[in-house]
């Protein structure tokens, strides 16, 4: 009986072995952005590493170049995640790019708002926003952005930096400040025409946005709030408002690519990144928003604007649309934009 338990116990651990480097030679390929981003994905990379033995390669590039690629690649998906922003990832999914997620097998996600189930196809982790923010050194002493509408002021003439690549933020604040909704902008055009004599120049990137107003040229911007903090983490006085009509909300998804032969790791990696001390760890690193109430973050990041703690807190002071609304006037915006508001 003893040669039994001993050959059985001797079994056991050539099979637990055998797993272990059936493990070790899987990788699990995630699609996201470089930099940053990557860095905060990472985290949770690391964590999957740990507990599953399977090692994660990352593919990054731009929101649309990635998903020109996934296109291209649909046949034969170079990724098994995808990590996009939210009226992206419904581009991927409307387009059979995506897996149904299976809830059943993401526990994590019970805990989460409901604005984190973005579709059936995605699901949020933080929330983020654009908003005004201001050098204050450069600025006079007693200006404050305390509406959307003081981006139209005579303080800010010839000072405003705005993205180049994404007009929606100062578009929906518009819509907002004329009590319309999304679908009806051509209302404000002539509102956002006239924004023209405040705006000196446009950011082509996180980067661009930052050196502009490191430089003063734009010393006052629409940017993300994480850019924001980063410059304040710099020592530069930077000062990051949320307007009384709220900041314009933005969320990154996960999405599992459709035929991807790794789902069941896909969904083990989700589960993890949907862990309330995984999402405290990762929004204490960018200074963004967990899509949970049970996720804690740091003090000092919880008070900071823009950072929400409830989805309450988020439905009050934050400016959200759905993903198909973004995703469908989106390229009108732009090309609306690109002819009337940047020549």
């Amino acid at each position: 009986m003893k040669k039994l338990r001993v050959a059985l116990g001797a079994l056991a651990m050539l099979a637990a072995g055998a797993t272990t480097a059936a493990h070790a030679q899987e990788k699990l390929v995630v699609s996201t952005w470089g930099g940053n981003w990557k860095a905060g994905v990472e985290i949770v990379g690391k964590e999957f590493t740990k507990r599953t033995g399977v090692e994660v390669e990352y593919i990054t590039g731009g929101t649309l170049d990635r998903l020109a690629k996934a296109k291209v690649a649909r046949d034969n998906p170079e990724s098994d995640l995808i990590n996009t922003t939210a009226h992206v990832g419904y581009l991927y999914y409307s387009d059979g790019l995506m897996e149904k997620l299976d809830w059943t097998k993401l526990p994590n996600s019970e805990k989460l708002y409901k604005l984190a189930k973005r579709s059936d196809y995605t699901v949020a982790d933080y929330v983020y926003v654009y908003t005004p923010a201001f050098r204050t050194d450069l600025m006079p002493k007693d200006f404050k952005i305390s509406s959307w509408e003081d981006l139209w002021g005579a303080e800010v003439a010839g000072k405003l930096g705005l993205p180049d690549f994404d007009p929606s933020h100062v578009i929906i604040a518009a819509t907002k400040l004329a009590g319309v909704t999304p679908d009806q902008w051509e209302q404000v055009q002539p509102k956002l025409l006239e924004l023209k004599k405040s705006i000196k120049a446009f950011y082509q990137s996180d980067a661009t946005s930052q050196n502009l107003m490191r430089t003063g040229e734009t010393p006052v911007q629409v940017l993300l709030n994480i850019n924001g903090y980063h410059l304040e983490k710099l020592g530069m006085p930077v000062k990051i408002e949320v307007p009384k009509e709220g900041a314009v909300a933005g969320t990154d998804v996960w999405g599992i690519n459709a035929g991807s032969k790794k789902k069941e790791l896909a969904l083990q990696f989700l589960n993890i990144a949907l862990e309330p001390a995984m999402l405290a760890q990762l929004c204490n690193f960018h200074k963004c928003s967990p899509m949970t109430a049970d996720a804690k973050l740091d003090p000092e990041v919880a008070k900071l604007p823009g950072i929400f703690t409830s989805e309450e807190q988020i439905m009050k002071e934050a400016i959200v649309i759905d993903d198909k609304t973004y995703a469908t006037l989106l390229p009108q915006w732009k090309a609306w934009f690109t002819e009337n508001m940047m020549h």
